[in-house]
């Protein structure tokens, strides 16, 4: 009887899939090397408990799963090898970590970050920063940004056609492997500014110039879609109908500059096309009161205050290369936004005594909310709903059994503080 697939795929094992490209042609040193990483990783997570058991355990589970699903190249092993080694090293030796913090490790320049559940990873738009501000921190910093450039060049992986730097575990609904507009972009650039003061084009250009090729492909495997007369290049490769606005615009921040670096003529077009769609894009992620960190599924939402500050300081820059009307204005209105207080607008109210209704109201922009109700001046409920959306909005609140008229007074604050006040009244109708 022949296997089901289920069981087929459970047949595909590291082990196997190592075995399989030593067979292609990989360096057997190096298979062996990767080899000894697992099993030792393997015997390693055995003898841990708790937290500790659980990362370095989901790091296996991500390496095996990419495994089963036949995802191991000749080029990808050795970022993903070393993803695991690091974990061995660290939920053995180290301390327990917060979500979001990031490491390093002595000799690396990696930026590694924890994400609960699949471990330490390398945070490729966290070591592209990095070497970013070692090339704006001046000469004195050289030394690091050489051997920096040197690791990022050792853990690039095949893909579209070119090169990338990929992150291997899932985050978002996305399976490993995927890529990023925003981490491949800011990485073109600091590649490109760090080799020019180095003096290390000739190593380091190349390597740069195949990193291109996922901008000139579609997802999963690159990060293009088509938008209007341009191209969208996507946050995320595994969400293709996912558009996040910082992420784009600082995308087209580093083609722009590594264009203009490298003379490339590639990275030119690439950039006008980016360009043409984001002069359209733009001003849909304006609210009229604040920023919209996403547009399209799996959500659209407004941006954070950290978000929104980014995505004025990308515009920013953006604004600065190119003198563009569409960027420069937004930038605007987005820096008049964090002193702008939100606006409410109460809607009529009516709920029946003694039952659950809503009180209605629009509001203009993300804030955190609380309702007072009284009645002849004295107070009867207080509502705190949290932190809501721009838009018409209905909160919760079961009527008392007294009917007739009560007043509210909405009181909102943004997230860069600013508080606005309105006051309406809600009708208690008897029941029938």
């Amino acid at each position: 009887m022949a296997a089901s697939p289920a069981q087929a795929q459970k047949k595909v094992t590291v082990a196997a899939e190592l075995k399989r490209l030593q067979a292609a042609g990989a360096d057997p040193a190096a298979i062996s090397g990767y080899r000894a990483t697992y099993t030792d990783a393997r015997a390693r997570v055995k003898k841990l408990t708790g937290a500790r058991k659980v990362q370095l355990g989901g790091v296996i589970t991500d390496l095996e799963g990419m495994a089963a699903r036949k995802q191991f190249t000749a080029s990808r092993l050795p970022s993903l090898f070393l993803t695991l080694q690091r974990n061995v090293e660290w939920w053995t030796t180290q301390r327990l970590l917060n979500a979001g913090e990031r490491v390093s490790f002595t000799g690396s320049e990696l930026v590694f970050q924890f994400y609960p559940g699949h471990g330490i990873q390398i945070q490729w738009l966290g070591t592209f920063g990095k070497l970013n501000g070692y090339w704006s921190g001046g000469k004195r910093y050289d030394v690091r940004a050489g051997a920096l450039l040197d690791e990022i060049k050792g853990l690039s992986a095949q893909r579209a056609g070119g090169l990338a730097w990929e992150y291997l575990f899932p985050f978002d609904g996305q399976s490993p492997p995927w890529v990023s507009s925003l981490a491949q972009g800011t990485g073109l650039q600091a590649m490109a500014r760090s080799a020019t003061r180095l003096n290390r084009q000739e190593d380091v250009f190349p390597v740069a110039l195949a990193g291109l090729s996922i901008f000139t492909a579609a997802p999963p495997s690159g990060v293009r879609i088509p938008s209007g007369t341009g191209a969208h290049y996507l946050q995320y490769s595994g969400l293709p109908t996912f558009k996040v606005a910082n992420g784009f615009i600082q995308s087209l921040v580093g083609l722009y500059d590594f264009a203009n670096l490298t003379g490339d003529p590639t990275a030119q077009s690439l950039f006008e096309d980016g360009d043409r769609a984001a002069r359209q894009e733009i001003g849909t992620f304006d609210t009229g009161a604040w920023s919209l960190y996403s547009r399209g599924a799996p959500v659209t939402r407004e941006s954070d205050l950290g978000y929104h500050k980014l995505l004025r300081d990308f515009l920013k820059a953006l604004c600065s290369r190119t003198t563009t009307v569409e960027y420069c204005a937004a930038e605007q209105h987005f820096t008049e936004y964090l002193t702008l207080p939100p606006t409410l607008e109460p809607l009529k109210s009516t709920l029946t005594a003694r039952k659950l209704g809503t009180v209605r109201f629009k509001l203009s922009k993300i804030s955190r909310v609380t309702l007072k109700i009284t009645r002849d001046g004295k107070a009867v409920a207080t509502l705190t709903p949290g932190v809501l959306g721009y838009g018409s909005k209905s909160v919760a609140w079961t009527a008392p059994k007294k009917s007739g008229d009560y007043d509210v007074t909405v009181t909102a604050t943004d997230l860069a503080n600013n508080t606005a006040t309105t006051t309406g009244v809600i009708t208690v109708k008897k029941r029938g």
